[in-house]
């Protein structure tokens, strides 16, 4: 295409040339001129025109050298901006590969940085609450600090206790005893109102056989003996029982003087005047094992509060 291009460009060329020296010359009458000027003179024609033309084609080879080194830039820039192209299109894509993974990255560190700021709300609320059960247990422990020296003070007055449980389970079984002797008096006190309320009735009995049925002494003398006989049997464990009584009673007294004491021990460290009466020994212990249960309860939940170790 570019050599059909380059032949129809030279006969352009020519074909002006040849117009443009005809233009040149003047016309002139062939009449005025003689034929061998004429010949002469279509020669000089003819060498200017071979002239004109060679100049003209070598104008023309230079502008074809010039064309086609200029084609040959073109092409070649024209192969550099197709590599260009290749290149910015990689560079797109690679950029865009690395936006993407930018994005993702950021997204992702945007989603690990709410759970992080969740987890730190979350961890923040629990130390404050953990803050607070600190400080509540602290207000406790310094309320109750004035009954763990009382049972520190209690457990080396009695060094038969080693540790508090053993102490509430001492009170527990001192309220179980006065419980037992409470039940085993009021079934001996109701025992003796029978056998008294029997003894009556035989008494009566024995009035009344005697006055109304003369013909029945003897065998009234004989349930009189009876009655007599179990009369001794039932005095005889009177005695028993009311020294059995005795006892229980002289144990019961000293049951409730310590009770009463731990009691009172116990209001003083409270600072609390006594509530209770002084012969509501029930009411003394349940206190006095409530306010142990309590200390227990305590200083069982705070570890670092050890109990002192009791007096050898």
């Amino acid at each position: 295409m570019g050599e059909s291009w380059s032949w129809r460009a030279f006969f352009d060329i020519v074909t002006c040339a040849s117009i443009t020296i005809k233009k040149k010359i003047p016309e002139q009458n062939a009449d005025h001129f003689p034929p061998v000027l004429r010949l002469l003179e279509k020669r000089q024609e003819l060498a200017d025109a071979d002239r004109g033309l060679r100049a003209q084609k070598e104008v023309f080879q230079a502008t074809m050298a010039a064309l086609k080194q200029r084609r040959e830039q073109l092409e070649k820039k024209e192969q550099e901006l197709k590599g260009s192209f290749v290149r910015f299109d990689k560079f797109l894509q690679d950029a865009e590969a690395r936006r993407s993974c930018a994005l993702r990255r950021a997204a992702e560190a945007r989603h690990r940085a709410g759970r992080q700021e969740a987890e730190a709300l979350r961890l923040r609320a629990q130390l404050e609450e953990l803050q607070r059960e600190r400080a509540r247990l602290q207000r406790q422990l310094e309320r109750l600090e004035p009954c763990a020296r009382l049972l520190r003070q209690v457990l080396e007055q009695l060094p038969q206790f080693q540790e508090v449980p053993e102490l509430v389970a001492r009170f527990d079984a001192l309220a179980d005893t006065q419980a037992a002797l409470r039940l085993t008096e009021r079934e001996r006190l109701r025992e003796l109102e029978e056998a008294r309320a029997q003894l009556q009735r035989l008494r009566d009995t024995w009035q009344d056989e005697l006055l109304r049925q003369g013909q029945r002494r003897a065998q009234l003398l004989d349930r009189l003996e009876a009655a007599r006989e179990r009369t001794l049997h039932w005095e005889s464990n009177w005695v028993q029982i009311q020294n059995t009584a005795a006892q229980k009673t002289l144990l019961l007294g000293r049951t409730r003087m310590a009770a009463l004491n731990l009691f009172q021990l116990v209001c003083q460290h409270q600072r609390q005047p006594p509530a209770l009466d002084i012969e509501d020994t029930e009411g003394q212990l349940e206190q006095v094992k409530q306010f142990i249960l309590d200390l227990s309860a305590v200083l069982a939940s705070l570890p670092q509060a050890q109990p002192a170790a009791p007096a050898s």
